[in-house]
């Protein structure tokens, strides 16, 4: 499919978060899946200081071989990239920070990576209290919707869903063929971050696994299911998994534990960040296809999760979504911790409010009692409004207000 359009530069809305977090602490750390942006974002906010790339070779033996002498040509700061590649300049940057902060200098060491196990091990070992921290993810929809109001194009729901947020596909640089992007994007992924990560034999198998995650996405996990249908141990299912969270593939939502009296599931959902990847992997051609496909709800759902979780982590906020089930199947998609209050969130693809819809929330708010905030049900239509016991927003407007 030939997609032409491309926006203006995209201001991301997880910018005033790494300014304000820049004048509180001497290092910066933005982590994501790769393309998620994390680079543009470093270099458009600290423009003014070098700029290091830790995959080249040369430059990562420099690093590796003398860290010292290494952090020594950049006494006012630099923009470290990929620093997971280096993971041994991790244990110098304590002394960098401290000497930082006694010369008042914030944010002027800011470093970016593409999985959090190299990164993190060394920020809770070495850096705990230093480190301003930034989960940049795909584009968002509100993001993507203000670049859009200034050409005065108008997108569908399954073409904001087959397109997904990689910033590379919304720029004058974006490919002809999605398709063929998410190959790459796929093929780089499993020889760089699934290499680093796990000694992993067989990629293909890998690769099934992550096929299987993706018929998977916005429903509850099974993992003796999962690691079944892969012809792998439930461990390496587990394993494997856990690399995709991450690298930032993928999210795990987990089950409301409060007890109202009912026997409850506890397994978490799953939901994939991008459902641009989600389709590919599902092999959707075209955003057509969307319209009858039998995980249609499930990729919606997909889509509404992960845009309430790049509305939090643009904001520094932890995710605090859940979902909620009991044995008899009443269920509730999401519930967002919000002030003490819980937010109960219905995803319905459907274009027209069918009054059926609101049939769940209501039963479980019987049964949970107080604290509970009226419903926001995010549907597939286009008109927004407000109901007795219920807000109904039109996916258009998700993610548009604070």
């Amino acid at each position: 499919m030939n997609l032409k359009l491309y926006r203006p530069s995209i201001a991301r809305h997880a910018e005033p978060l790494l300014r304000s977090l820049a004048r509180s602490f001497p290092v910066l750390v933005i982590t994501g899946p790769r393309q998620s942006g994390k680079t543009t974002l470093a270099r458009e906010v600290f423009s003014d200081l070098p700029y290091v790339n830790l995959e080249d070779p040369d430059v990562r033996e420099q690093a590796i071989l003398d860290p010292r002498l290494f952090f020594r040509r950049f006494p006012d700061g630099v923009v470290l990239d990929e620093v997971q590649r280096a993971p041994v300049l991790m244990s110098y940057m304590l002394g960098v920070a401290d000497e930082a902060v006694r010369a008042g200098r914030f944010g002027r060491y800011v470093l970016t990576g593409s999985h959090q196990f190299g990164i993190m091990d060394g920020v809770t070992q070495s850096l705990a209290g230093r480190v301003g921290l930034v989960q940049l993810l795909p584009l968002s929809h509100a993001e993507l919707r203000v670049a859009e109001e200034a050409t005065a194009y108008e997108i569908s729901l399954e073409q904001r869903i087959f397109e997904g947020g990689y910033p590379a596909l919304h720029g004058p640089a974006r490919p002809e063929q999605l398709p063929h992007w998410f190959s790459a994007y796929m093929a780089t992924y499993l020889e760089r971050d699934v290499r680093q990560m796990l000694n992993v034999g067989d990629l293909l198998l890998f690769q099934r696994f992550v096929c299987m995650c993706a018929s998977r996405s916005g429903q509850t996990l099974n993992l003796n299911s999962l690691a079944t249908d892969c012809g792998v141990s439930q461990p390496t299912a587990r394993q494997w998994l856990t690399v995709l969270q991450a690298s930032g593939l993928v999210a795990l939502v987990g089950a409301f534990h409060r007890n109202f009296g009912k026997r409850l599931v506890k397994a978490p959902k799953l939901y994939f960040l991008d459902t641009g990847l989600l389709c590919h992997l599902l092999r959707l051609s075209d955003p057509s296809v969307l319209w009858a496909h039998a995980l249609r709800g499930a990729i919606f759902e997909t889509w509404v999760a992960s845009e309430v979780l790049k509305h939090r982590a643009n904001r520094g906020l932890p995710a605090d979504l859940y979902h909620w089930r009991d044995n008899h199947g009443l269920e509730v998609d999401l519930v967002a911790e919000q002030d003490g209050h819980l937010v109960p969130v219905e995803c319905k693809s459907g274009m027209t409010v069918q009054s059926d819809w609101f049939a769940p929330y209501r039963k479980w708010r019987s049964i949970a009692g107080a604290n509970i905030d009226d419903l926001v049900l995010v549907y597939g239509g286009d008109v927004s409004y407000r109901g007795g016991d219920h807000h109904v927003l039109s996916w258009r407007d998700l993610g548009l207000s604070s």
